[in-house]
C-alpha cells in the first residue's frame, strides 16, 4: 500500500509540474488509456484461467448484474441529490 500512495504522490508532483505542456498531457491521456486496455485485458486473461470463476459464471453474472443494477441507481441518485442541493440555482 505504501508503494501505491508514494507512486500516486509522485504522480501529482508531476502532473503539477508538467500540466503546463499539452503535448506531454495529450501523450500522457493516449498511455493512460492504453494502460487501463492492457490492464482490462490481462484481467481477462487471469479470469479466463481460473477454473472456480468459469464453472460459476452463471452465479456470479448474476451477482454481478444485480450490483452492477444496484451501483448505477445508487450513483444515478446521489448525483441527482448532489445536483439540486449544490448546482442546481434557485
Amino acid at each position: 500500500m505504501i508503494t501505491v500512495l508514494v507512486l500516486m504522490t509522485l504522480g501529482i508532483g508531476l502532473g503539477f509540474f508538467v500540466g503546463k505542456f499539452p503535448k506531454i498531457i495529450k501523450g500522457v491521456d493516449k498511455m493512460t488509456t492504453w494502460s487501463i486496455y492492457l490492464l482490462l485485458f490481462l484481467l481477462g486473461i487471469g479470469v479466463g484461467l481460473n477454473e472456480k470463476i468459469i464453472n460459476n459464471l452463471h452465479t456470479i453474472g448474476l451477482q454481478a448484474l444485480i450490483l452492477t443494477i444496484g451501483a448505477v441507481l445508487g450513483s444515478l441518485i446521489f448525483a441527482y441529490i448532489t445536483y439540486r442541493l449544490f448546482f442546481k440555482s434557485k
